[in-house]
């Protein structure tokens, strides 16, 4: 197997397994230096490496220093390193003396998010299907065999139980999960934000009227949740349009969704 198959073959596990990776390519050298334009390494979010980008451990160690911090800033960025013996402006130090310089484009790829959405009505039918277009893995949760069908939600991954409560807690979440409470029967609402709203979550979404959330949000604190927790639910969930049908108000969240993915306060 050679050294770039290898490193796509971890690229498709690792997000599989729904990790953050960098991929690392060289794209330009001036001047001497270890590594010609199209070497590549991968960093996994964990630090692990895969494939070699040459320059020994000084250089790799850098480099896999740096694309750590772009993982965590989930953005991609070219970085350039320094091969002699200092740095000018802009560039990283990599402590070798080869004579020359070498950029390096750290391409940050992440897992598809997750879109967790409880309840299967009227609401959750259309959002389902802009969340699916809009590339989320789905999670469809529910104790409602007649609307909670593969027919309706084909896609997506379907969650059931006839005690509503066991079903909410078989939606396993992580930080790049989106959660959308759509069912509208208030004691289903509330028993979702209570299970999702201690758990870090990208976004939680709740749909009904301010008072119908203030009512859910102070029962929420007399039962201990603070009210740092409860300031993360978007309540009424959506961008404000004026929706009214169904679809409307899917697309709404659909334009939520995608403020929040691309880091903006709403």
């Amino acid at each position: 197997m050679s050294g770039t198959e290898e490193i796509f073959n971890k690229l498709r596990e690792l997000l599989k397994a729904e990790r953050k990776v960098a991929l690392c390519t060289v794209v330009e050298k001036i001047g001497s230096g270890p590594a010609e334009p199209g070497r590549k390494m991968l960093v996994a979010d964990n630090g692990e490496i895969v494939g070699t980008i040459g320059g020994g451990e000084l250089f790799e160690r850098e480099l896999r220093r740096e694309a750590m911090k772009v993982i965590k800033e989930g953005k991609s960025k070219s970085l350039k390193f320094s091969f002699y013996g200092g740095t000018k402006k802009g560039q990283l130090n990599t402590g070798l003396w080869c004579g020359g310089e070498t950029t390096v484009f750290v391409d940050v790829v992440e897992p598809k998010p997750k879109l967790v959405i409880v309840g299967s009505g009227h609401v959750a039918l259309p959002t389902y299907h802009l969340a699916n277009f809009l590339n989320f893995n789905v999670m469809v949760v529910d104790n409602n065999r007649e609307t909670l069908t593969k027919k309706r939600f084909p896609d997506a991954k379907l969650i059931f139980d006839r005690n509503f409560a066991r079903a909410l807690k078989k939606a396993k979440v992580d930080r790049n999960t989106y959660v959308a409470v759509l069912h509208g029967d208030p004691k289903h609402d509330l028993a979702a934000v209570r299970r999702f709203v201690r758990e870090q979550v990208a976004y939680i979404g709740l749909l009904g009227s301010e008072k119908k959330a203030r009512k859910l949000k102070e029962i929420l604190h007399r039962d201990g949740v603070s009210e740092k927790l409860l300031k993360r639910v978007h309540a009424p969930i959506g961008l404000e349009i004026k929706a009214q049908t169904p679809d409307e108000i899917a697309v709404s969240i659909a334009a939520e969704l995608i403020k929040k993915m691309r880091g903006q306060s709403s």
